[in-house]
């Protein structure tokens, strides 16, 4: 090939790319961490949010988004995968296990595209990230950095209103601690206002942060070439927000503005000002992405695209779930489909505030406990410490926002609730919901094997006999101790887990009733049932 034919090849793959650049919108999305819908823009009256309430009134703000896990590891990995973690395996904090076989993660699938994409600078996953994930992910990271002509997808994240800052004293208030709304949950007391008025102003912060990355970007003339979302981790950093998977803890603002030039890949009822009512979750940003980007998401995303060639649509159920944080074991799966929330309890003999160590360094976490211990609580505060929790619990978000009145067991709304079981159960197996397993089991049963791919093989994964048994261990049924008892036999050391569990979860009359099996199970071969035993 002589030295012209290279050259007008090389100027062609030129040309072609930048004409594929010049197709693609730059990205931008700014986020924040541990805060909900306490915002301005959200209607909230104490909030001073100017910035995104900004962007909201030219942009559109989706009124029922949630976070899929209720605390920043699982739920960026929920994100940076566009898989539920409790189906990559990636649920529990920080247990950085394998991505499944093929699935590449969307900052790889957009470079691929032919997008710089940065990240600055959280990263904070329970997958382990192949090398070279981000053309670049530290706290200098920016758009800026891009080669010449290339489109950008970039991630701004501000720490300001993480749980820590809530009570990092001392502290200038400006917001009055005596206008903050105290919820129903949490007892009203100096300390809790303090902590709830400090975490506005921290609100207010990360709003700042927000409003400087979008002065950034408009004094840079790109904002009328820019997609821009804005959205938090997951809900506040208060005590029953974060961590538990609620409507509290999962439910964030997320906002997002699709200038003139891109919005034929706004979502369908997008409008400037306007407010969707679609439910949206964590898990579509990736397919989103794409879908803005022109790329068809690939089959292993679980989530639907909101906007962009391939936008999906709406869909009827949100869904979130829990599984460890940090020292403490639980597991629970929550549906809401935006007016009813409904959680199902697979450990209900611990309580929703279990002791976390993190957790009780906030003065409301503290004087909270000490009310209850003292008898002081209402009802309501004392459903977040007391054991056994309800197995099943189903709120109504219009009468009961802060989800204190359990209808689980409201004859009027029976169908309701089976409605949200049946929702729940058809997830879990759609997407091969391998938290089941005990923590353990998801490095041992298949060594070398990704949890994702291992709850794909039937073989390595019966996932039916291990729901059931979870299912029937943790609804505390009396009825159901005798085929518990015959289940501590089973071949599957899951189902003999679950089997033990459910006994110890009965206390006493379960652990009398079933001392024989037991006492085998103290020799079983798993360390994870012998510990149960």
């Amino acid at each position: 090939m002589n030295i012209t034919v290279r050259l007008l090849l090389a100027a062609a793959f030129v040309l072609t790319a930048a004409a594929r650049a010049a197709d693609l919108p730059n990205i931008l999305w700014v986020t924040s961490e541990d805060h909900g819908q306490q915002m301005g823009c959200y209607g909230d009256p104490v909030a001073r949010t100017p910035n995104v309430d900004a962007l909201a009134a030219k942009g559109m703000l989706f009124r029922h988004a949630w976070s899929n896990h209720p605390v920043c590891a699982p739920a960026r990995t929920a994100i940076i995968s566009g898989i539920y973690s409790q189906s990559s395996g990636g649920i529990h904090m920080r247990s950085m296990v394998p991505a499944g076989a093929g699935v590449k993660l969307y900052p790889q699938l957009l470079r691929e595209a032919g997008y710089h994409v940065s990240n600055n600078s959280k990263t904070d996953y329970n997958l382990r990230a192949p090398a070279g994930l981000w053309d670049e992910s530290s706290a200098q990271a920016h758009w800026k950095n891009r080669p010449a002509g290339k489109p950008f997808f970039a991630v701004f994240n501000s720490v300001k209103s993480h749980e820590s800052q809530i009570r990092t004293r001392p502290h200038k208030a400006i917001i009055d601690p005596a206008k903050v709304r105290v919820p129903a949950y949490h007892p009203d007391t100096p300390e809790v206002r303090q902590d709830w008025a400090q975490y506005y102003d921290k609100v207010s912060e990360a709003d700042a942060d927000a409003g400087a990355r979008l002065r950034e970007l408009e004094a840079a003339g790109l904002a009328a070439d820019t997609i821009v979302f804005y959205y938090a981790d997951h809900g506040s950093g208060m005590p029953r927000s974060k961590r538990w998977p609620s409507d509290s803890g999962l439910r964030v603002p997320m906002v997002v503005y699709f200038p003139p030039k891109w919005r034929h890949l706004a979502p369908k009822e997008y409008a400037p000002g306007g407010k969707s009512d679609r439910l949206v979750s964590f898990v579509d940003l990736a397919p989103t992405l794409l879908s803005i980007a022109g790329i068809k998401p690939p089959a292993h995303l679980q989530g639907h695209a909101f906007a962009g060639k391939f936008q999906t649509e709406p869909q009827p159920f949100l869904h979130g779930a829990r599984g460890r944080m940090d020292e403490r074991v639980d597991s629970v799966r929550s549906v809401t489909d935006g007016r009813f929330v409904y959680l199902r309890n697979f450990h209900p003999h611990v309580s929703q505030g279990q002791r976390v160590n993190y957790q009780f360094q906030t003065p409301t976490t503290r004087v909270w406990r000490a009310a209850f211990d003292a008898g002081k609580a209402t009802p309501a505060q004392s459903l977040f410490w007391q054991v056994p929790k309800a197995p099943e619990e189903l709120y109504d978000l219009s009468s009961d926002p802060d989800e204190v009145r359990n209808l689980a067991g409201s004859a009027e709304h029976r169908a309701t609730l089976e409605k949200f079981r049946s929702a729940m159960r058809a997830h879990a197996e759609a997407i091969r919901d391998v938290a089941f397993l005990p923590e353990g089991e998801l490095h041992t049963r298949a060594p070398g094997v990704a949890p994702y791919d291992l709850a794909r093989d039937p073989a390595k994964y019966p996932f039916a006999r291990i729901y059931d048994t979870a299912d029937l261990a943790s609804r505390l049924e009396a009825a159901a101790v005798p085929e518990l008892r015959r289940r501590t036999a089973d071949a599957d050391s899951a189902v003999r887990h679950w089997a033990a569990l459910g006994l110890l979860m009965r206390g006493k009359s379960g652990v009398t009733a079933g001392r024989a099996e037991l006492r085998t199970l103290l020799n079983d071969p798993s360390p994870l049932v012998r510990i149960v035993a």
